[in-house]
């Protein structure tokens, strides 16, 4: 990270509709961050919600992945101005918020990230975003390059899918297969026919607005499925799963089942 100003590859790519494949992190570990950075995808997912991250293990693992060639994405724990403000300015470009519902939701997860007098970002001079201090023109020009994905994850979000896709600000739209199936009834099992049908409904209606839609999933056959329906930008494994399979795949060769 040199003194010149930051350029978000992934926003770039997906406002110019090319497909960007990324991987889930949730090891909260900055040398598994490194590992990954290199691998040749093009996003990288650093989850708070449902891993036990906290800002001083976000900045380590974004320090790791700097030198790597994928783009890191923070999901904060929730749709909370002052956890967007934490994760941006130690340097995130890109924020998934979870769970937004509605336009109201929609409008706020983008006002968090913006500098007055288009949002409520907190301003501070010196911090690791700004090549601490050290960046020229930060504070006018980052609210061009931050990128607001928000997560649509239940049947209220989906019927108001159109509305919160419209709000000004909003970038791109994630499906959340594990949480829209259980807000469908099918707790579990994200491949039920009916949270399918929905998943493909979403990303037709999106692609009607113009608006990158994006998913996650571990299965290969899933992935390139939902690829071929037209999400976006698609996470198709994390590092937790390749750690956990390929390590009780390697025991059970020695050790039988």
């Amino acid at each position: 990270m040199g003194t010149e100003f930051q350029r978000n590859a992934f926003k770039h790519a997906i406002v110019a509709g090319q497909l960007q494949i990324g991987l889930w992190s949730s090891l909260c570990s900055n040398i598994a961050a490194e590992i990954i950075s290199d691998s040749g995808f093009d996003w990288i997912l650093l989850d708070t919600e449902h891993s036990p991250n906290e800002i001083p293990d976000l900045v380590t693992q974004l320090q790791a992945i700097q030198a790597g060639s994928a783009t890191p994405i923070i999901r904060p724990a929730w749709n909370d101005a002052v956890l967007a403000k934490r994760a941006l300015d130690i340097g995130a470009q890109t924020l998934l918020f979870p769970y937004v519902q509605n336009v109201e939701e929609a409008k706020r997860a983008v006002a968090s990230t913006r500098y007055p007098p288009q949002g409520i970002r907190g301003v501070s001079v010196a911090a690791r975003a700004s090549r601490y201090g050290r960046t020229p023109g930060y504070l006018t020009k980052a609210n061009a390059e931050i990128c607001v994905l928000v997560q649509v994850e239940t049947r209220i979000a989906l019927d108001n899918l159109e509305a919160i896709a419209k709000v000004e600000g909003i970038d791109g739209v994630f499906i959340g297969p594990s949480d829209l199936a259980a807000s469908l009834g099918h707790l579990g099992n994200p491949q039920h026919p009916e949270a399918q049908a929905a998943m493909k409904d979403a990303v037709t209606r999106l692609r009607a607005l113009g608006k990158p839609a994006g998913i996650l999933t571990g299965n290969e056959e899933e992935a390139r499925r939902y690829i071929d329906w037209g999400y976006l930008f698609v996470a198709v494994g994390a590092d937790v799963g390749l750690l956990a399979k390929n390590a009780d795949a390697l025991a059970k060769k020695f050790k039988g089942a």
